[in-house]
């Protein structure tokens, strides 16, 4: 045979390999037509995967948040199983505590600002109204406002139209709630079972695999373990560090319910540069039926925070662990919201981070086989 028929493209791309991979592809989109063409056969499925998704991945959080201080523990000489058992002991003894010292306080925050916010909103409504009434744009507002009344003057109809669907919701809420309460019952045995035995999890999964392979695909499995490490504990310890500091910030400039908003930036910011856009909406809200000067002076307080967190807090803390562009995160998050609503934004970036490191891996193996081929070839050139 020639020499160059047997560097054909398909053997240079991994022969083979590179054929079983097609096969593979072809299979699971021949599954994907079957799903689509009788999908209520998979309902079941869907379901289970919809319940236990969410405790699943609490459990995931809290596996990589508590991991580095049984590990201490195991350093220390004290068993595995000893140190799990005091590690929920205290993260139980501490939740408990917040909910009983801070929670009616938050409960009692929550529903005056539930109470007063949309009294802030009509008098917020009322100041841009007066503005725009003295403004220069007062001609083109007063056209537009008369469109907006008539379509106010629609509403009634509009929402005995929508009335129907009400049902729907509350079922839907019902759900929710449901899920919600499931995934706390059911958390903590997930967790003990996590922290127990999580670590054989990866040899189990390499069983599966032919012991050719095994080696990469250990060195994956640490890959995407550091990388869900770096970034679930880098950014709740980021969250803690702006809720602190957005709640030092609210008390040093006066802002009504400022240990709430400063709560709801911690979890929200979770959620990389949407996350503090959606928490400062309340504040800026209140700031400005209070004041200019209390919106002048919030203004400058998020802008610290900001600053502070991406200039010093979340270098330190996270690093360049997950090398990814800004604008790649907010594509990733956009995209991941609309596919797969609140949960996608919550798993997206992990999720991205787990693609990237398989992705990097098999560009890593690529060229691996790419050196390989180049070399034999230079040697083929060199006999010639």
């Amino acid at each position: 045979m020639n020499r160059w028929d047997e560097s054909s493209p398909i053997r240079f791309l991994g022969g083979k390999v590179l054929l079983y991979i097609l096969g593979v592809i072809l299979f699971i989109g021949v599954n994907i037509l079957v799903y689509t063409r009788i999908s209520y056969l998979f309902t079941p499925l869907v379901v289970f995967i919809e319940t236990v998704a969410l405790p699943v991945i609490l459990a995931v959080v809290a596996y990589y948040l508590l991991i580095p201080l049984i590990s201490l523990l195991e350093k220390f000489g004290m068993r595995r199983i000893y140190s799990i058992l005091l590690i929920l002991s205290l993260v139980a003894g501490l939740i408990t505590l917040l909910i009983f010292l801070l929670l009616p306080f938050l409960e009692k925050q929550f529903l005056s600002l539930a109470e007063e916010l949309p009294q802030y909103v009509i008098q917020l409504v009322e100041n841009v109204d007066a503005w725009f009434k003295n403004s220069i744009f007062s001609n083109y507002y007063n056209n537009m406002f008369q469109d907006v009344e008539g379509i106010l003057s629609q509403l009634p109809n509009t929402m005995s139209t929508y009335a129907s669907n009400t049902l729907d919701g509350i079922t839907t809420f019902i759900t929710t709630i449901t899920d919600v309460i499931i995934a706390i019952v059911t958390l903590p045995f997930i967790l003990f079972y996590l922290l127990k035995e999580g670590y054989k999890l990866p040899e189990m999964i390499l069983r599966v695999f032919p012991p050719k392979v095994r080696p990469d695909l250990r060195h994956v499995f640490k890959g995407i373990d550091h990388q869900l490490s770096a970034y679930i504990q880098g950014q709740i310890l980021v969250s803690v560090c702006i809720g602190i500091m957005m709640y030092i910030g609210f008390v040093i400039i006066g802002l009504d319910y400022a240990l709430l908003l400063a709560a709801i930036a911690s979890v929200t910011s979770v959620v990389p540069y949407l996350g503090p856009m959606i928490a400062i909406t309340p504040a800026l809200i209140i700031a400005i039926v209070t004041s200019p000067f209390m919106l002048v002076k919030l203004v400058i307080v998020w802008t610290i925070v900001q600053l502070l967190e991406g200039k010093f807090i979340s270098p330190q803390i996270m690093g360049k662990s997950l090398h990814i562009h800004p604008v790649t995160i907010i594509f990733v998050l956009l995209t991941a919201g609309h596919l797969f609503g609140l949960l996608g934004i919550i798993v997206a970036i992990p999720g991205y981070a787990i693609l990237k490191v398989v992705v990097g891996h098999l560009f890593v193996l690529f060229k691996r086989r790419y050196n390989r081929y180049a070399l034999e070839d230079n040697q083929y050139e060199q006999s010639e």
